[in-house]
């Protein structure tokens, strides 16, 4: 016979489009319409309510970007409607934008109670009203425009609403009252089922033979002029296909509830808090209707948000956190980036998140949950693992460019040795439909056949888009056990991994997968947006500095410990670092909020800091230097205060065209061209710089990635280089050398200077760099050529460091050509190291040539501006003042000292004594990244170190305070059993760490009551 399948296929999408969509309501009537615009930012519904509308019709235009307008819908259910569905059906305009990247609306009652979101794939809304009765509806319509356009990632006005333009964008399309037709809906979902499994199987195999004349039956069964009055008949054709059960050896798919809602991104963060709750509406609505239904929601900064702007969708998740449908998933404030945030600032989004989740829901979830951040830290593990996590999701590995993950089910181990299981979801998205070519793809594409049989598929539309529909669950019912296609189950994320873990419990070789999950993509985020990562470098150190001398005040009963003000700061640098603010990957609008927040953290805390640090010093002449840094510096002790030893003199020279630097420790010459053409260390006897090389190279290159302008940079970025050598002026200035240049449209003032006296100060070559930027696609960076053989070099991150080759040997160590680093990077050979720390700059590389002469150059080179022109056209113009400095002659040891100093600057008051500090720590390899009081309010003081060199240490924690109990405790302040503190008396305790380990040790001191740390025994999810 005749193959006719795509004759089939071609009658089959036709029917579907204009036969049974057109018949799924029965009948319609059209809702009357007015209009209130709200004059500017968005108003709760008390002021809707009395708020004067306008008479509006179906064809109005509405909505300058960014504006909300409040429709008012009534009407009348018609009187022969007795017993059906009854819904609104809303269309505000909805174009071919994807949902949550356009118009959207949140649905309330009457008298003001919410009901649903409405988006492009959820346009309904459930009306209770029978027969005969009237109907009355409130919209609040957010009219958020399309920033991302095709994704062609041009340069728009529309991500600020000061440049947006005051144009409508949107008009209404459709007010109507219908008639759900039950039957042609249930056809929907089987032909949309059925139609897309057999798209997907093999042309010989006998199955896709099967669906394919059972669809074709169906549609000789179909009337195409009684759609609804043939629709039950032609469902039965289809009835026996969807009943032939799946194979025994189906991969089996647990299919969880998601919509992965940005807290910010292409919309402010004010338009997340709306997104939220329209789609968290629709969300406990559906659950109504579907008691199975399971939905993971993974940011508590976003719940926190719908608690305080709408109390009774809370209420409702309260409800059904209850009964086991909505899942607090991730435990984290926000999904951050994990590449950039510090320590401690990561162990806070745990303890923020998990805080809220037990508070509110008395739940404290087992996973982290970041399906879409930018890459993961090395640290990741122990810091999950330590905050009590047991599991590790994510999704974005999926994106590398070059190199294939080969796991998606494995062990996770970080730089300590700690592991998470982990799961990266095979169907490669985390907004799935359950479609078919998605659950096939899942199948296909899951690494571990043969070891493990399941994999999770999150499901539902996220970004305000409304999230999981009844279509997706209905896709999953039919799914539950067909022929074809994997197993699908409705289920949590807590089931997948315990049913996965305990999968491959029994398995040998299950694989473990060691360091960083570097994604091979979106480099650039390390570098955009350098305000905003400059402000979230500054916040976290200003928040050590106030907990530390906060808590040493506050045991000296010299002031109260500001727990309220501190936690509330500490949640806006959480938000902040979310993984599309702190990467500068959002709209000018998200960073313009985001630098004001910042200042204003730095105001607050800048008042917390000064009012603990004169409690402290007393009244008095002296000039007391307090050191919130863990290593002493000019005589002063770690994490105290004391005068400052008086520092030598640096002598500022001229050789010819050249100045020379002089300190005693290291000698500087910068040529003519300002360049620092040598470094020779006097004590070492050596010379820091490679022959022909130059240190603090400012080298300016074309930055026009493929796509995803503020994300990416592109490996063909080195392809045209310019070093920029012109001076402009330069002249001496104390201890150094001031250097200005042009270029372009842009220009910069250096200063390059020493320190005198000893210790690491002395062996560091400073330099400020003042950066007026106006440049278009181009990247600047700044190059030091090493005269230092390094096959390696090292990295820091949260509590450690991680080692990256210099060399591009496989294509693994190829796509690493720009890196995050915290603080400092590192490059040795035996017996002599050189080190770069910043103030505030990620972005790095690290390269390694052969000289034709012989020996090698090692060119470590920082990331400091870029200028991409998507989504923020204006990225970064104006004007920078950052810091770095080169650091001679030192370990990695050298290099933590070093990046602490630069990112700690010592602070002068005047007093009446020194201050001595609270605890003491006898081995510099453990370093302190925390003092605080507990989180529990009890007056406890907790301290947080690690060990930081990558081997085994032990110290001596010396308190200056009488300790009346000492607890080992896990990142939450929970005791534990582990046994790093290997003894203690009254005046402090001992430790023994593994490499990198963290330990954080909760004291009681003399005179206070013994509080009871938080138990374990909070139910998990």
């Amino acid at each position: 016979m005749h193959d006719n399948r795509s004759i089939v296929e071609d009658r089959i999408s036709r029917a579907v489009t204009e036969q049974i969509t057109p018949a799924l309501y029965r009948a319609t009537a059209p809702l009357a319409v007015s209009v209130w615009q709200v004059p500017d930012e968005p108003v709760p519904v008390s002021e809707a309510l009395v708020a004067r509308y306008q008479p509006a019709a179906v064809g109005d235009a509405w909505g300058p970007a960014w504006s909300t307008s409040w429709f008012r819908f009534t009407g009348t259910v018609p009187p022969d409607w007795a017993g059906a569905r009854v819904e609104a059906l809303i269309d505000l305009g909805f174009g071919g934008a994807a949902p949550g990247f356009q118009a959207e609306g949140l649905a309330y009652t009457g008298d003001g109670r919410p009901i649903k979101g409405i988006a492009p794939r959820t346009g309904y809304v459930p009306v209770a009203a029978a027969a005969g009765q009237p109907v009355s509806l409130l919209v609040e319509a957010a009219a958020n425009p399309n920033v991302a356009g095709d994704w062609s990632f041009r340069p728009t006005p529309l991500g600020d609403k000061r440049t947006a333009g005051p144009a409508p964008l949107y008009r209404i399309v459709r007010a109507d009252l219908a008639a759900l037709d039950l039957p042609v809906w249930e056809l929907a979902q089987d032909v949309w089922c059925l139609d897309g499994l057999m798209r997907v199987l093999q042309p010989h195999d006998p199955r896709r033979h099967q669906i394919l004349r059972s669809l074709e039956r169906m549609l000789d069964t179909l009337d195409p002029a009684d759609v609804p009055g043939t629709a039950d008949s032609a469902r039965k054709q289809l009835s026996g296909v969807l009943a032939s059960p799946a194979a025994a050896s189906a991969h089996r798919v647990i299919a969880t509830g998601h919509a992965h809602i940005d807290s910010a991104w292409l919309w402010p963060v004010r338009e997340t808090i709306r997104k939220t709750a329209r789609t968290f509406s629709n969300v406990v609505a559906l659950m109504d209707a579907e008691p199975d239904f399971v939905f993971a929601c993974s940011q508590a900064q976003q719940l926190a948000w719908v608690k305080a702007h709408h109390p009774a969708v809370f209420e409702r998740i309260r409800e059904k956190v209850g009964t086991g449908q909505f899942v607090p998933v991730g435990g984290m404030w926000v999904e951050a980036d994990t590449n950039m945030p510090g320590g401690e600032a990561m162990v806070r989004q745990f303890v923020t998140g998990k805080r809220f989740y037990s508070e509110e829901f008395g739940v404290e979830p087992l996973e982290v949950w970041l399906p879409d951040s930018f890459g993961y830290s090395a640290a990741m593990p122990q810091i999950a693992a330590r905050a009590g996590c047991r599991w590790f999701l994510t999704q974005k590995i999926s994106w590398n460019q070059t190199n294939r993950m080969p796991h998606h089910t494995f062990w996770w181990e970080g730089i300590d040795g700690s592991r998470v299981f982990t799961h990266f979801p095979p169907v490669d998205t985390y907004n799935s439909e359950l479609s078919a070519a998605e659950l096939a793809h899942a199948s296909d594409n899951y690494a571990e056949h043969g070891y493990g049989t399941m994999s999770l598929v999150p499901f539902g539309w996220g970004d305000g888009g409304g999230g999981p529909t009844r279509e997706m669950i209905a896709a999953a019912r039919r799914t539950a056990d067909l022929e074809g296609s994997p197993r699908v189950r409705l289920g949590s994320p807590r089931e997948f991994f315990q049913a996965a873990e305990a999968e491959l419990a029994t398995v040998a070789g299950v694989p473990v997968w060691r360091g960083e999950l570097y994604l091979e993509l979106h480099r650039g985020t390390y570098t955009s947006q350098a305000r905003t990562k400059q402000g979230n470098r500054r916040s976290e150190h200003l928040l050590r500095e106030a907990e530390l001398w906060s808590a040493t005040a506050a045991v000296a009963g010299l002031v109260d410990y500001p727990y309220d003000q501190l936690d509330r700061l500490w949640k806006r640098v959480l938000l902040n670092q979310f993984h599309d603010i702190l990467p500068g990957s959002s709209i000018a609008w998200v960073h313009r909020e985001a630098e004001a927040a910042y200042a204003e953290i730095a105001g607050e805390l800048g008042l917390i800091i000064d009012e603990a640090r004169v409690a402290l010093a007393g009244t008095g002449t002296v000039p007391l230097l307090f050191n919130a840094a863990p290593f002493a510096r000019a005589g002063v002790a770690a994490l105290g205060a004391g005068t400052p030893l008086a520092a030598a003199g640096v002598s500022v020279s001229r050789d010819g065209d050249s100045y020379v630097l002089d300190n005693a420790t290291l000698r500087v010459v910068l040529d003519a061209a300002g360049l620092i053409s040598s470094v020779y260390d006097l004590p070492a006897g050596r010379e820091a710089i490679a022959p022909g090389s130059h240190a603090n190279l400012l080298q300016l290159h074309r930055d026009q990635p493929n796509r995803w302008d503020a994300w990416d940079i592109d490996q063909h970025y080195r392809n045209v280089t310019v070093d920029l050598t012109e001076v402009a002026e330069i002249e001496p200035v104390a201890g150094g050398v001031r250097v200005r240049r042009r270029f372009g449209s842009s220009s910069v003032e250096q200063t390059i200077t020493l320190s005198g006296g000893s210790g690491i100060a002395a062996r560091q070559v400073n330099v400020r760099t003042v950066l007026d930027w106006h440049e278009s696609a181009k990247l600047l960076k700044v190059a030091f050529g090493l005269d230092v053989h390094a096959d390696q070099f090292a990295s820091e991150t949260q509590f450690g460091h991680l080692y990256r080759p210099t060399h591009v040997n496989t294509s693994w160590d190829a796509a690493r050509f720009e890196v995050c680093a915290h603080r400092w990077v590192h490059v040795g050979e035996p017996g002599y190291g050189v080190a770069v720390v910043n103030d505030s700059t990620y972005g790095h590389d690290v390269n390694r040539v052969s000289r034709p002469e012989g020996g090698t150059t090692t060119t470590l080179r920082l990331s400091l501006i870029r200028a991409p022109r998507f989504p923020d056209p204006d990225t970064d113009q104006g004007e920078h003042i950052l810091s770095y400095a080169l650091v001679v002659g030192v370990d990695v040891g050298g290099a933590i000292e070093a990046g602490y100093d630069l990112n700690l600057p010592a602070r002068t008051v005047l007093g009446a004594a020194g201050v001595g500090p609270l605890l003491s720590v006898d081995n510099p390899a453990v370093v302190v990244e925390c003092v605080k009081l507990a989180e529990d309010r009890s007056g406890d003081l907790v301290v947080r170190l690690y060990e930081s060199r990558g081997g085994r240490a032990s110290a001596q924690v010396s308190v200056a305070a009488e300790v009346s109990q000492v607890q080992e405790t896990d990142l939450l302040e929970r005791p534990i059993t582990e046994g790093a503190v290997d003894s203690h008396s009254s005046d402090g305790f001992s430790v023994r760490l593994r490499p990198f380990q963290i330990v954080t040790v909760r004291l009681r001191l003399s005179g206070g009551a013994v509080a009871q740390p938080s138990p374990h025994g909070v139910p998990v999810l």
